[in-house]
């Protein structure tokens, strides 16, 4: 087996899927002009989140037949954010802690989307920022 199988193999899920990106999330400084910007650009879809949030949340539809290449749209919320894309992984604890055991960064905790599951928010060691996501219906 080679050195790349064998990481591969070793990063797998119990399902034997490796972690992929299930959900994106663009910051902007003007919504309008954002949702214009994506919906002429790529024909996505750019609506207002019906249901109760802490801060404005827009839901992206980009027409794809997997809801997982799916994202979300919100105001900026400090100068240097950019676009996060969350990676799926069996638990966001123990990802987190290998993230920091490789030298990279936990910007967020642990933090709870009710009734969806959790999510935390890293640098990588060149400092990108992305999410590491674990799907829980009985979050909190």
């Amino acid at each position: 087996m080679s050195t790349q199988a064998k990481a591969k193999s070793k990063n797998q899920q119990s399902n034997g899927v490796l972690p992929n990106v299930v959900w994106f999330e663009i910051p902007a400084d003007d919504i309008e002009r954002a949702r214009t910007f994506y919906s002429k650009l790529f024909g996505w879809k750019v609506d207002k989140f019906p249901g109760p949030t802490t801060k404005p949340y827009w839901l992206i539809d980009t027409g794809a037949d997997d809801a997982s290449r799916n994202g979300g749209m919100m105001e900026r919320q400090f100068p240097n954010h950019t676009i996060t894309n969350y990676v799926a992984v069996p638990s966001v604890e123990t990802a987190a802690a290998k993230v920091e055991k490789l030298g990279g960064e936990i910007c967020m905790g642990k933090t709870a989307v009710p009734q969806m599951g959790y999510f935390v928010v890293c640098k990588d060691t060149e400092n990108n920022q992305f999410a590491l996501w674990e799907a829980d219906e009985g979050a909190k």
